[in-house]
């Protein structure tokens, strides 16, 4: 097995920083970079055996099969499920769209869905559009003043109308890693399906959906290192069987069409119509076994100490929002500095080749439930180092100058 020593040769296995050598990428909370694992295996399947999947049986279609599913064993594996609970999607937003719209149909004005009030808005949006379609209520758990998941205002919610409770396990904004199996035990206590967005937390934290006991979890492999455009959805076996619905019909997904009518195909091909994103699903698997490769505990230790490193140097500079320890959360960090607009303080060290976000950040009511205006983020990944903070505090040094603040 090849081993990657996170202060050298990690960094190597991403080609941008190659042909950006100057560039402090803080960002990868919106998109991480590609590594060259996943980067060299869509090349290959561009250049070397390009076909569609399942149905030629002409030697490059068997090659591409073989890939395609092999993905999806890399992707059972990085989650602990079976292979046949693996969909492949076009990311998290996808699969959470998808979700909501298959599983809400059957629900009544008596009946509840409950997420959290710090969800991205592709854990909100479709919900709220569902909810004013078939007339359930939305419930949203309260956010604690140490930006924490409440979960006495979960006990409160979750009852026994709840059918459906979804929320991130990663905040994209404050950085809370969720209580999830308290949540989910809640959830399963007045039988509730439960919904993990993994979309932040899938490239910084060890995901066992099994131990987790979640229904559903969703994740997007332009956050994992890997390609955009594809994502997985992850579903128990017996659910997936016989209590969700397909959304998209055509080519691959049916066992079997007449004039009168159509069966579907076996799970989890009836939930993938069409030509899926093969070259893509090929990317993201070689993007799940290049984490694999490194190792959980090399990637945990690693980001535990540079966000406390990040934390501490930036204390003294700026407001954050999140919990204050490391061990609380994930290497997601918003701050603002009173006086500066979040938006000057991004473009003053983007001159700086520093890569950050700044706005709401898909996430506006949290915003709003802090009196926000907007945030500046940065997020760390595993290229990055204490001299990349070093770099920040002092572009952010430069800002406060000129705005003198």
């Amino acid at each position: 097995m090849v081993k990657y020593n996170m202060k050298q040769t990690i960094k190597k296995q991403f080609p941008i920083f190659k042909n950006q050598p100057n560039l402090i990428y803080l960002d990868n909370a919106a998109t991480t970079q590609i590594c060259a694992p996943s980067l060299n295996a869509l090349t290959d399947y561009y250049l070397k055996y390009r076909a569609n999947v399942h149905r030629g049986v002409y030697n490059i279609a068997e090659k591409a099969t073989t890939a395609f599913e092999n993905a999806r064993i890399s992707a059972a594996k990085f989650l602990n499920s079976e292979q046949n609970e693996i969909i492949f999607t076009s990311g998290s937003t996808a699969g959470l769209n998808f979700l909501a719209s298959s599983l809400t149909p059957r629900l009544s004005h008596r009946e509840n869905v409950v997420i959290t009030k710090l969800e991205h808005h592709s854990n909100l949006v479709p919900w709220q559009q569902a909810a004013k379609h078939y007339g359930f209520e939305l419930r949203f758990i309260d956010v604690t003043s140490d930006f924490r998941i409440d979960l006495e205002s979960a006990k409160k919610l979750i009852d026994q109308n709840t059918k459906i409770v979804s929320f991130a396990m990663v905040s994209n904004v404050l950085g809370s890693i969720a209580p999830a199996r308290e949540i989910i035990s809640l959830a399963k206590n007045v039988k509730a399906l439960t919904i993990v967005d993994a979309a932040q937390a899938a490239a910084h934290l060890p995901i066992d959906v099994k131990k987790l006991n979640c229904d559903f979890l969703v994740l997007s492999g332009h956050k994992v290192y890997g390609p955009n455009g594809i994502g997985i959805l992850y579903g128990k076996k017996e659910l997936l069987s016989e209590s969700v619905e397909p959304i998209s019909f055509g080519g691959e997904m049916v066992s079997e069409v007449t004039v009168a009518g159509a069966t579907w195909a076996t799970v989890p091909h009836r939930f993938e119509a069409g030509t899926p994103n093969i070259a893509g699903a090929i990317g993201l698997g070689a993007a799940l076994e290049f984490i694999g490769k490194i190792g959980w505990k090399k990637i945990a230790n690693h980001e535990k100490n540079l966000t406390k490193y990040a934390l501490q140097k930036l204390s003294p500079l700026v407001k954050i929002f999140g919990p204050s320890l490391p061990t609380e959360r994930a290497g997601v960090i918003a701050f603002t500095i009173p006086g500066i607009h979040p938006h000057d303080i991004a473009d003053i060290i983007n001159t700086k080749k520093i890569a950050a976000r700044a706005g709401l950040h898909c996430a506006e009511p949290l915003h709003r439930e802090f009196r926000l205006p907007g945030s500046v983020r940065i997020s760390l990944g595993i290229y990055n180092n204490e001299k990349d903070i070093d770099a920040l505090v002092s572009a952010l040094k430069t800002a406060k100058k000129i705005f003198k603040v």
